[in-house]
């Protein structure tokens, strides 16, 4: 199969998130390594059907390993939804003589992914890429280790103004169907309370939690809240329901927003964006497709893009313990 393997495309897709351009950047050399050509789709699946196409070689991807984002662009593509639309994209990747393709992004992008090899037997390779961490097959995915340190560094400075006028911030973070980000981020940062998706905390239960916080002497919380919390209410009615229910408490809300989405890489996010970058490429001149490149156990592992897109991760039910305990 090494032989039929000479030319490979590799995209951005979905929402953008830190270590993308690593990945990009480690595809590329790899290529160049193996002496294959390499070509950039600009724009995702959009670029795809357009013909945006760029060749690229290692000088072509210098100074981009620490930059958040991802250079080749994201966007929407409703037109590649429609078999027509797949059928004008694969057309583009036979016209450029393109021989397999590597998507980086999360589960939308592997969907596509998936139906583009279905419909026309054409070679792909995914590389998880979305802060949510939120695909099966993979204890990592690119930007999550990313985030989790900018949440962490901004209620770090949200708790400096919560200690000085002794005030409750409510601070909602990116995680609509999974509690990833909140989870991790809050027990990071000692967060009083932690609300996700995946379990339904009650609102008796958060009033009693900052009763017993006020009581044992503490002057100030913080509550992470996720976008996809199950109490009901979002931050702002959190907000209304604990100055209601608890007049002692002076209430804010902070709102981090697509801050989460960008800035610098990690270290932990660039070298899995290298070491990703470099599976994916000697896996279609192995001749396999249809797998997404994950990491377990800090070893590298391919899933089924079938399978790596069938549910969400599960949350670390251990750690809910923990951020209990530390609660206390």
């Amino acid at each position: 199969m090494a032989d039929k393997i000479k030319k490979i495309a590799v995209l951005t897709s979905g929402g953008d998130s830190p270590g993308m351009n690593a990945a990009i950047r480690s595809v590329v050399r790899t290529c160049a390594y193996m002496k294959l050509e390499c070509i950039a789709i600009y724009r995702g699946y959009q670029g795809m059907i357009e013909g945006d196409f760029k060749e690229m070689n290692a000088r072509s991807v210098n100074n981009i390993i620490n930059k958040g984002g991802t250079i080749l662009k994201s966007a929407r593509c409703e037109e590649f939804r429609t078999p027509e639309g797949r059928k004008k994209a694969h057309a583009q990747l036979l016209k450029n003589n393109i021989d397999g393709l590597v998507v980086i992004g999360g589960n939308g992008s592997f969907t596509g992914a998936l139906k583009l090899n279905d419909e026309f037997n054409f070679p792909v390779i995914g590389i998880p890429g979305t802060i949510d961490n939120d695909i099966l097959g993979t204890t990592y995915t690119l930007g999550f280790d990313t985030a989790i340190n900018t949440v962490v560094d901004a209620i770090d400075k949200i708790r400096d103004t919560a200690s000085s006028h002794n005030r409750l911030f409510f601070v909602e973070v990116m995680g609509r169907d999974v509690g990833h980000i909140a989870l991790n981020a809050g027990v990071g940062a000692g967060a009083e309370e932690i609300l996700i998706p995946e379990q339904n905390l009650g609102l008796d239960r958060l009033l009693d939690s900052l009763k017993r916080s006020k009581a044992s002497g503490k002057s100030s919380s913080i509550v992470i809240v996720a976008e996809g919390d199950k109490t009901g209410k979002n931050v702002f009615e959190l907000k209304e329901y604990v100055e209601e229910h608890l007049p002692i408490y002076d209430v804010r809300v902070s709102v981090l927003g697509h801050m989460q989405r960008g800035g610098n890489p990690t270290c932990f996010d660039r070298v899995l964006a290298s070491r990703m970058g470099v599976k994916a490429v000697e896996s279609l001149i192995e001749g396999k497709s249809n797998y997404m490149v994950g990491i377990r156990d800090n070893q590298l592992i391919l899933t089924p893009i079938s399978e790596a897109i069938k549910a969400h991760t599960a949350i670390d039910e251990e750690l809910v313990r923990v951020s209990d305990i530390m609660s206390t």
